[in-house]
């Protein structure tokens, strides 16, 4: 038996949950604390699945019904919204993890790096940073878990590559901040947590004999464009 306006506006809450069924596999779902939300329950590939079609009263009778026959038009082309939607949130889940917000950020940013640069940004956080916190969703990411995986690159002495792969990180994590996938920057928090780095510093040529050699060497430098500049 269908159901009417005026049976649903006056369904009462019960103390555990009670469905009003529709018929063709939808019923309206009774919450005891007063919700009422549609429910769509059929069959694909042999098994019983369950799909939400929204909350009552947003959703009201006729657009039930007619998300029904949208619904079931489609189970019959053999299209599962259920497994669709599912595929969906776990796109949207992996979306939000460091790593995955990390390489859109490198893809952001390729076309004014060198590829030697990328490559070099790339892999320092492909061994340093996403075998610790890549799954981590950015915005679960904390300052204590960002250090510790900086403390695991400080136990093997590289300290200057700590120091390069928390700014990596905080670079990130501004982009994820402005993709609104996190609510803030961890980094800042770390200010002092490293150890410091080691600065060492070269006499100056003074030699008029030396400088000949060491243009001679400036020009034939073939390293990085940035090194070569300076």
């Amino acid at each position: 038996m269908k159901l009417t306006a005026t049976q649903i506006k006056n369904a009462k809450p019960a103390e555990k949950p009670y469905k009003l069924s529709d018929g063709a596999g939808m019923y309206l779902l009774v919450a005891p604390t007063g919700g009422k939300s549609w429910r769509l329950k059929y069959r694909i590939g042999g098994k019983e699945k369950l799909l939400s079609l929204g909350a009552y009263p947003e959703v009201s009778l006729r657009d039930a019904r007619e998300r029904r026959g949208d619904a079931r038009k489609a189970i019959a082309a053999g299209i599962d919204h259920s497994a669709k939607r599912q595929a969906e949130k776990r796109a949207r889940t992996a979306a939000d993890t460091f790593e995955a917000a990390a390489r859109e950020w490198i893809d952001a940013r390729s076309g004014q790096w060198s590829q030697s640069n990328k490559h070099q940004v790339t892999r320092r956080l492909e061994r340093d940073a996403f075998p610790w916190i890549g799954q981590t969703k950015v915005h679960e990411l904390e300052p204590p878990e960002v250090l510790q995986m900086l403390r695991r690159i400080e136990a093997r002495g590289a300290i200057e590559t700590a120091h390069r792969v928390k700014q990596l990180v905080g670079q990130v994590m501004r982009f994820a901040v402005a993709t609104g996938r996190a609510q803030r920057d961890p980094t800042p928090d770390l200010q002092g947590a490293l150890k410091t780095r080691r600065v060492t510093r070269y006499a100056s040529i003074v030699n008029p004999g030396e400088i000949g050699p060491l243009l001679r060497d400036i020009d034939g430098y073939s390293g990085q464009y940035a090194a070569r500049c300076a």
